[in-house]
């Protein structure tokens, strides 16, 4: 029998949902085209306050532990609203996976937010954060939280998500707003209340080591694009001035307006990179110069040689955060190649990303083997 919380929530689904299909319906590319010049305009008039000294932020990673985790979405949700909807919201599986990955020596999660999921339920969306963050501080794990996302689908709906394309690697994964920063004239006041207010309601929290404001700005064909977004995003959380450091991640040096901003407004310097260790490498020697701590937030892509064996190693040795994609294969289907899809859903020769199997069990023993030379307690 549904509750009458859940009725109502519903009732609020079905408004979010045609409000998000009349908008779909009324924006035209001349719109677009407006909207995009609008918010570059405003994005030169935008000032933001000072980023943490190097002294500060040099201080926040010598009070921690080498961070090493993965970038988690239980294995039962296809994306960030299934994940964090209510009707959805698994906090069975997310028990049983956090304490997999304590087991093997993980102490900290990056996890995906979404502004929709608080809009259709915003008590309730903030009670399931307090929920995933009690499960994750009883297994020794931090959490990194990720705002906003250029990646995958810019088209979304509350509610029920879609199920899984057989063999295709994150099929239903959304970005946050995607579209709709282009489609609507009145977001980014909804934008900035979403972040104003979990920021305020969680600023002091010390299970959140880092908030991480904007995931790969400027993917999706959208580069300099997502520039006011993101000069916005550091203005709002700046605004609140949470006990926990800031940061965007770099991920392409051929987007150089943004890293620049990227670099100059981070906390701490953050990065992405799915290469060999000649090539991480050079990107660490390019990010030390910065004098911050560093994290890299994504990394592990097998076929691309980015192993635990080559790059785990390394990253402790620099004591630099790693943070890999991916804990349990389950309904993102990141165990598949980004570009390689598999029509009949059946097993790749190689994963691509992802630790453990659905039961738990290692995707290759010797990873995890490794994982826990590498963070046993010295």
């Amino acid at each position: 029998m549904k509750t009458m919380k859940t009725m109502k929530t519903m009732k609020i689904y079905k408004l979010v949902i045609l409000n998000f299909m009349v908008i779909s319906f009324l924006v035209s590319c001349k719109q677009e085209k407006k909207d995009t010049k609008t918010q570059i305009q405003i994005s030169k008039k935008i000032e933001i306050e000072k980023r943490w000294s190097q002294e500060k932020a040099n201080q926040w990673g010598k009070n921690l532990p080498w961070l090493r985790g993965a970038n988690f979405n239980p294995s039962t949700s296809i994306n960030q609203l299934e994940f964090w909807q209510e009707e959805t919201f698994d906090s069975e599986t997310i028990e049983r996976e956090l304490g997999w990955a304590e087991d093997i020596g993980l102490n900290a999660m990056r996890v995906y937010l979404h502004h929709v999921a608080w809009e259709v339920d915003k008590s309730g969306f903030k009670n399931r954060i307090k929920t995933y963050l009690s499960i994750a501080n009883k297994h020794n794990i931090s959490t990194i939280f990720v705002f906003f996302d250029d990646c995958w689908n810019s088209k979304y709906l509350p509610g029920k998500q879609p199920d899984p394309k057989p063999g295709v690697h994150n099929s239903g994964w959304i970005q946050d707003p995607g579209d709709l920063l282009f489609t609507t004239d009145n977001l980014l006041p909804v934008l900035k209340e979403y972040i104003t207010d979990i920021l305020v309601t969680f600023k002091n929290d010390k299970r959140i080591i880092l908030w991480d404001l904007y995931n790969e700005p400027g993917n999706s064909g959208r580069q300099n694009k997502s520039l006011p977004l993101l000069k916005n995003v550091f203005k709002w959380a700046r605004s609140v001035n949470p006990d926990q450091p800031l940061t965007v991640g770099v991920w392409n040096t051929e987007l150089e307006e943004l890293n620049k901003f990227q670099l100059a407004n981070s906390d701490i310097i953050t990065y992405h990179n799915y290469n060999d260790e000649k090539d991480h490498e050079k990107a660490i020697d390019s990010l030390k110069m910065y004098n911050r701590p560093m994290v890299c937030t994504e990394y592990m892509a097998r076929r691309n040689n980015s192993l635990f064996s080559n790059i785990m190693p390394l990253l402790k040795q620099n004591n630099i955060g790693a943070i890999n994609w991916g804990l349990v294969a389950g309904k993102s289907n990141t165990k598949y190649a980004w570009d390689e899809p598999i029509s009949d859903g059946s097993d790749p020769e190689l994963w691509f990303h992802e630790i453990l199997r659905r039961d738990g069990t290692p995707y290759k023993q010797e990873e995890v083997n490794l994982i826990k030379e590498l963070t046993k307690e010295q």
